[in-house]
């Protein structure tokens, strides 16, 4: 389990007092308004060769994971949790919500959580761990020396995520509590890898970067999405107290609360139907009519009803304040089915790794060799040195001296390894 800390800010823009995990900010006036009904839509590219490269760049309407993903499914028409008007009154009716993100920086630091793509060309690094490494996912992985730490240009000690999305490959990166190292390699508490094509359930009681075990970067907030007028996923957010349980598709809790109604990780609120949100700018309603197609799924203790998102120069940040104004008592709590705990963690069998070879077995320095794998019931591999996350069940790698590789194969009941040696004489 893992806490994280709660942060007193004075928010200059309104002269109000905010609690935060981060920082506070808020979105502009342009982008066209979907209907307070229609279940928001974008053009989305069909590869992830889409989006742009760089920090904060554009996805250009691609969406991570599959339609199916529960970030992505629309529960507007959900049914309404038994418990939902007691978990509200828990929460707090009158907290509103409010944008963990914006423009321009407070204290020195960015407000927000930043992201950057890369494509193929971007080295392997290696991953060092802190903290978490036994629920890691191993490196390399593609990790630029300047990758944008949050809270960006003075991290300082919060949770100093990184993000890292490649175009090329198609997988997202996420660490936590990261730090980079003079030779280009990171330190960081904790990292996982995603899918973006397949997605994936990390296995039962891991965390992630995220301590509900979930991917940060599919439930932020980013202001291309607001711009090209729809956001078609559900939005991370925070609350203070939670429950030692997890909905799916959270696999971890981060207990600080025996009340029976504290919520557990992964679970989602939807913005009620009946809520008008006319009166607000075009581009919070946006976020608002995603809220009430996608809702918001909780992913860490934080500060009460913070909704994750990306900084960058274009949101208005006094606009985004006017989210303070929509209230917990405006959610309802979709139904919880099922609910996990110590007691009901589901139980399977990790993957089979039947064999893990190497040809030839023994090359010249920089020579080609292929490693070939059989396995079942993975839900994703890893190969360890040189190659990273991977597809399918081949690799090429080229040894400069005598290396020994690891397989990780992993589901969501836990992860297998096995090894094989190459030989530079």
């Amino acid at each position: 389990m893992r806490f994280r800390k709660i942060t007193l800010i004075i928010s200059t823009l309104l002269g109000t007092l905010f609690f935060t995990s981060c920082g506070g900010g808020p979105a502009a006036q342009t982008g066209s308004l979907p209907g307070n009904s229609a279940s928001p839509s974008a053009p989305q590219s069909s590869t992830c060769s889409g989006m742009s490269l760089g920090q904060g760049a554009s996805l250009n309407g691609f969406r991570p994971f599959p339609s199916t993903d529960p970030w992505n499914q629309d529960i507007s028409a959900a049914a309404v949790d038994p418990n939902s008007a007691a978990i509200i009154n828990f929460i707090g009716p009158s907290i509103g919500l409010h944008p963990d993100f914006g423009s321009g920086t407070y204290a020195g630091s960015s407000i927000g959580i930043p992201y950057t793509v890369v494509d193929g060309s971007q080295a392997l690094v290696n991953i060092n761990f802190t903290a978490y490494g036994s629920k890691s996912d191993p490196g390399p992985m593609p990790i630029p020396v300047n990758a944008a730490i949050e809270g960006y240009p003075n991290p300082g000690n919060g949770d100093r995520h990184v993000l890292v999305l490649d175009n090329s490959n198609c997988f997202l990166y996420e660490l936590y509590n990261s730090h980079v190292n003079t030779d280009g390699s990171w330190n960081a508490d904790s990292a996982a890898v995603w899918d973006l094509q397949n997605g994936e359930q990390r296995p039962w009681t891991w965390t992630s970067a995220d301590a509900a075990g979930l991917p940060i970067f599919p439930g932020m907030a980013r202001y291309d999405e607001v711009a090209a007028g729809a956001i078609p996923h559900a939005i991370r957010f925070t609350l203070p107290q939670s429950a030692a349980a997890m909905v799916p598709p959270a696999s971890h809790w981060a207990a600080n609360s025996a009340s029976p109604f504290a919520p557990p990780m992964g679970m989602r609120l939807r913005l009620k139907a009946s809520f008008d949100i006319s009166p607000f700018s075009t581009n919070v309603q946006v976020l608002l009519t995603a809220m009430k197609h996608y809702g918001l799924i909780m992913a860490d203790n934080g500060s009460a009803m913070f909704i994750s998102g990306a900084p960058d120069d274009r949101w208005d940040n006094n606009d985004l304040h006017n989210l303070s104004q929509v209230p917990a008592s405006a959610f309802e709590v979709v139904q919880m089915n099922p609910i996990y705990t110590a007691a009901n963690v589901p139980q399977g069998s990790a993957p089979v790794i039947a064999s893990f070879t190497a040809s030839p077995s023994s090359v010249s320095s920089g020579g080609s060799v292929t490693l070939n794998w059989q396995a079942s019931g993975a839900s994703y591999y890893v190969v360890s040195p040189q190659v990273g996350a991977v597809r399918g069940n081949t690799a090429t790698v080229t040894p400069a001296q005598t290396t020994t590789y690891t397989l990780y194969a992993t589901n969501q009941y836990g992860r297998t390894s096995a090894t094989v040696s190459v030989t530079v004489p």
